[in-house]
């Protein structure tokens, strides 16, 4: 059985989260931290979205990566979009996303031995960014919430509630990383059909998709 890199993705994050919820160790090689990037340990950029506070952070950005994740990873690799080179597409999508959605805490933070951030919230909220501009009427909700909504107003309002809460601050919720990311997610996936898709016209099927009855309508392809 051929597993899907979302699939890949969830499995090796919540190994590597449930080791650091019992080995301290783990958090600490792995969590964003400003100042040892500074000292050469760029490999934080990445490894925090592998790692979480607790059971609850990892359940919900896992079944939001799951749930859209496969959808997005399944655009990517239709024909007239990226084809065979889909799936490495989106895996750069998901790993680059957690580099910029950490940008700027890192010029921010970066003289701050205080400031540390984890989990794999810029990723995915770039991936369900990625979602919406493919299927922008697909049926969006938050976890353990009956209520859905389309994609595209669930994108408005969970980017404008993160640049709320960010400017607010308190908390442990990095909401400034939720915004970057989705922002990336965004621009990535525009930028990356304009300039690679095979016969795929981002704007044209983003329209066709607004003025359809159904969430999920077929690609518009440029066959």
């Amino acid at each position: 059985m051929q597993l899907d890199i979302t699939t890949i993705i969830v499995i090796i994050t919540t190994i590597v989260s449930i080791s650091g919820f019992s080995r301290q160790q783990t958090i600490d090689d792995l969590i964003f931290y400003p100042p040892a990037v500074q000292r050469g340990q760029v490999f934080r950029f990445i490894g925090h979205g592998f790692i979480h506070a607790d059971v609850f952070h990892l359940v919900f950005n896992m079944v939001a990566l799951y749930s859209f994740g496969q959808v997005a990873e399944q655009a990517f690799t239709i024909s007239c979009v990226f084809g065979s080179m889909g799936k490495v597409v989106y895996l750069l999508l998901y790993l680059s996303a957690l580099v910029v959605a950490s940008l700027p805490d890192y010029f921010k933070y970066k003289d701050s031995y205080h400031f540390k951030s984890l989990g794999a919230s810029g990723a995915v909220s770039a991936v369900i960014l990625a979602t919406v501009i493919f299927f922008p009427k697909a049926p969006m909700g938050l976890l353990f919430l009956p209520i859905e909504i389309p994609g595209y107003l669930f994108a408005i309002i969970y980017i404008g509630v993160s640049v709320y809460l960010d400017r607010k601050g308190g908390g442990n919720i990095n909401h400034g990383a939720h915004f970057w990311g989705a922002a990336y997610g965004v621009v990535f996936t525009i930028v990356c059909c304009l300039l690679f898709a095979n016969a795929f016209d981002v704007y044209l099927n983003f329209t066709e998709q607004m003025k359809s009855s159904s969430a999920f309508s077929p690609l518009i392809c440029d066959f």
